[in-house]
């Protein structure tokens, strides 16, 4: 039997593969293997987790937003409805403003016609006392005045006791 070179290159590989056998290699290859194997489990499941998680709180982003878009209308409907009610009030105000202001227009006219009819009564009096002053003054000159003017003095002394 003849050894060429492939026997010993078969023969090497042979040992090659006992040794890595008896080192024990194959078990750390495995082992590598299995730990790699781990790892990469380990990130596909916390990739899974976080996705979870990613849409869970997309969710709730999406529940708040259609919550704040709720809220939003809310808030636009309360703002409008008090918006009504204060027109209405400023209406209701601005109604009672123009009716006092209109009374009390009023009461001044009156009260200006009352003092003009005053004004005019007094004028009309002063007129008329100069009126008899003056008729008095042309009648009581002379006998008539003097015996008007001792009649009224008696008179007094009587009214004064």
């Amino acid at each position: 039997m003849e050894f060429d070179a492939e026997f010993y290159v078969t023969l090497g590989f042979i040992v090659f593969l006992c040794l890595l056998g008896y080192l024990g290699v194959h078990r750390m290859v495995l082992s590598s293997l299995d730990a790699r194997g781990k790892a990469i489990a380990d990130e596909l499941a916390q990739a899974a987790k976080l996705r979870d998680e990613a849409t869970a709180l997309l969710a709730s982003f999406e529940k708040k937003a259609v919550e704040a878009e709720a809220n939003a209308a809310a808030i636009i409907a309360d703002a409008r409805a008090q918006a009504e009610q204060l027109a209405k009030e400023t209406a209701e105000r601005m109604a009672d403003f123009i009716a006092r202001r209109t009374k009390q227009a009023e009461t001044k006219i009156a009260m200006a016609e009352a003092q003009a009819s005053a004004d005019v009564r007094a004028a009309a009096a002063d007129h008329a006392v100069k009126a008899a002053e003056l008729v008095l003054r042309d009648q009581t000159q002379g006998a008539t005045g003097a015996e008007l003017v001792t009649r009224e003095i008696s008179g007094l002394k009587d009214r004064l006791n």
